[in-house]
């Protein structure tokens, strides 16, 4: 028999057997998320409907209801939090990626990248005692503050990291049109890695929006609707908490459904996200 045929068949035989051993590893880990799936979709598909999405939570010992004020809470701490985070991320990802030779860029990396491996606690922590203790009460600014500061990073690396695709070449055809620095980061290289940065700020949202710990030392939680983010107000994540540990069949009902409606906003953020790259 030729040697040579001998040891591609080896060969052949290696890597065939490497990749089925890499594809039956990447569907077990699909295994647990199903199941979870699954199990939170057969406790939480009967009560999500019209009510739960317009109604507010019904009392102890009543049937019904839904969380209103919760889901509301939810998108007012989660989008003045955008409002926070987004800004000052994309303007650190510009430093991170144009100005490599700073003095500070290297802190200024390190920072981030410790701020991205902090626990969620922690967040919440640091924002009861600069922001709750001193003005002596739970609010759900300093609940947007403390998510912000957690998806600072991602918006910040996904802008350097989309900054860094972009050709050297697109901005020297801008400078040599005449446009100066400033212009020329505005209108063509932001323009430019749009999609990346947009994917960064969506799955930075699916990050902070079920995020529990920073929300218990800080928003607190509301039984009332409230718009008002100077007061405590309330959550998807702090309804579940609260529901879910409740000795109340009817709550724990809420919290299930509520577990559904929040898992269904996260993955379809997240194939928002994953089409925009695309």
């Amino acid at each position: 028999m030729n040697p040579d045929k001998s040891n591609l068949k080896k060969r052949l035989l290696k890597n065939n057997v490497f990749y089925q051993s890499i594809k039956l590893f990447s569907y077990a880990l699909l295994i647990p998320l199903a199941f979870i799936l699954f199990y939170i979709i057969k406790n939480g598909i009967s009560y999500l409907n019209l009510d739960f999405l317009i109604k507010m939570p019904a009392p102890v010992g009543e049937t019904g209801g839904g969380a209103l004020n919760a889901i509301i809470g939810s998108f007012l701490i989660v989008g003045l939090s955008g409002l926070i985070a987004v800004p000052l991320g994309i303007l650190i990802g510009i430093f991170l990626a144009e100005f490599k030779e700073h003095k500070i860029n290297d802190l200024t990396r390190l920072s981030i990248e410790t701020l991205q491996g902090i626990p969620s606690i922690i967040y919440g922590i640091v924002a009861y005692v600069w922001f709750v203790m001193p003005f002596g009460k739970f609010s759900g600014i300093s609940a947007s503050i403390a998510l912000a500061l957690m998806m600072l990073p991602m918006v910040a690396k996904a802008t350097e990291e989309s900054m860094k695709m972009i050709p050297y070449t697109l901005k020297e055809a801008s400078y040599a049109l005449g446009a100066n620095y400033y212009s020329t980061i505005k209108k063509v290289i932001l323009p430019s890695c749009r999609k990346g940065i947009i994917s960064g700020i969506l799955i930075g949202i699916s990050r902070i929006l079920g995020e529990t710990a920073p929300l218990l030392f800080t928003a607190f939680g509301n039984a009332f609707l409230n718009f008002n983010m100077a007061k405590p107000i309330n959550a998807l994540p702090l309804l579940i908490y609260n529901y879910a540990s409740s000795p109340y069949q009817e709550w724990h009902q809420i919290a299930w459904s509520s577990s559904l409606f929040l898992i269904i906003i996260v993955l379809g953020l997240s194939i928002i996200a994953k089409n925009v790259i695309k």
